[in-house]
């Protein structure tokens, strides 16, 4: 009889361990949309992600008010295997308000290198008497590189409209991210804040050639589905969604997309800067992840740009029907 009961405790013991472990448990247990949380002195914003080693690794604008009331942008980053207990946030770039690189796009492997890419937004002399003040007309992409998401290399300049074209000559632009192309091995993509989104290739990601733009909001995110190229961008509010087989023409598809920015008054102001990872094969998730940052209760031009932005979580099956930590408890 004892050994009938030890042999159940064992079992049941077995069966809540596996039922911890099961699908998507990660995305469950998560209890807030809120991962990182802004506040008078802080935002974050522009989140990049990257799911590697079963670690959740989150790159994302840092912005502080500091001594003197001096106004400071980074790229930052931390990482998480839950998703609920994250490291402590690393800066990944320096302290200087004539670069303030920010706005980190996406993280590619290429010749066993990370590459990371993101932007300057350059904004000299920056206190908190002129918020909003927006980056100047010198922001430009970059890459950074690592061996190990550590230790990083020094900042290279994207000559995305090509060698011949000067940087003083390219023009202001932002939110760059990098894709491989879905027909062409070898050849790379970087899609970016200019005139829309812009397009660049690139067989090196050295050497670019401009290959045109699109009508698009900002912070893109590109994902490969069924033979076709689907951009994630975000308008003056809330986050959309294209179409194109060509990277030519393309479609709007679905509804515009602000998940549950009227019940969120930490997103009110804006909720912006998606970026999605199909997690659909992980079995830890199952779904289609999507990392983005809300701003509030002020919108961006009444103040809350550089303040009071945070990083959220959502995820979705289709793309279309969204779900997020508490969503239920407002139904």
């Amino acid at each position: 009889m004892h050994i009938l009961l030890l042999w159940l405790y064992i079992g049941w013991q077995l069966l809540t361990v596996s039922t911890q472990d099961t699908p998507k448990n990660i995305l469950t247990k998560i209890p807030s949309p809120v991962l990182f949380q802004g506040d008078d002195h802080t935002a974050y914003r522009d989140p990049a992600i990257l799911y590697y080693n079963n670690t959740m690794y989150l790159f994302f604008t840092l912005v502080r008010i500091e001594e003197g009331g001096k106004v400071y942008s980074y790229t930052a980053m931390s990482q998480s295997k839950d998703l609920r207990r994250w490291s402590q946030i690393q800066i990944l770039t320096p302290r200087d308000q004539r670069l303030d690189y920010s706005s980190p796009g996406n993280i590619i492997r290429y010749n066993n290198e990370w590459i990371l890419c993101l932007q300057t937004y350059p904004r000299p002399d920056y206190t908190v008497q002129q918020m909003p003040r927006f980056g100047s007309g010198d922001a430009r992409l970059f890459t950074i590189r690592s061996s190990d998401l550590r230790y990083w290399s020094q900042p290279e300049l994207m000559r995305v409209k090509g060698p011949t074209v000067s940087e003083h000559d390219m023009g202001r632009m932002i939110d760059p991210y990098l894709l491989a192309d879905k027909d062409e091995p070898g050849k790379w993509w970087c899609f970016y804040k200019q005139n829309g989104v812009s397009m660049s290739y690139s067989y090196d990601l050295h050497d670019w050639t401009y290959s045109g733009h699109t009508d698009s909001g900002e912070n893109a995110c590109v994902l490969v589905e069924n033979n076709e190229y689907v951009l994630i961008h975000s308008p003056k509010n809330g986050i959309a969604i294209k179409r194109s087989t060509d990277l030519r023409t393309w479609k709007d598809w679905g509804s515009l997309i602000t998940l549950g920015q009227a019940d969120w008054p930490w997103a009110r102001g804006r909720l912006t800067a998606g970026t999605v990872l199909n997690m659909k094969n992980e079995p830890q998730f199952g779904k289609y992840v999507m990392f983005f940052h809300g701003s509030g209760p002020l919108t961006e031009e009444a103040g809350n740009f550089d303040k009071n932005a945070s990083i959220g979580i959502a995820w979705s099956d289709d793309l279309k029907t969204w779900n997020w930590p508490g969503k239920e408890s407002h139904r």
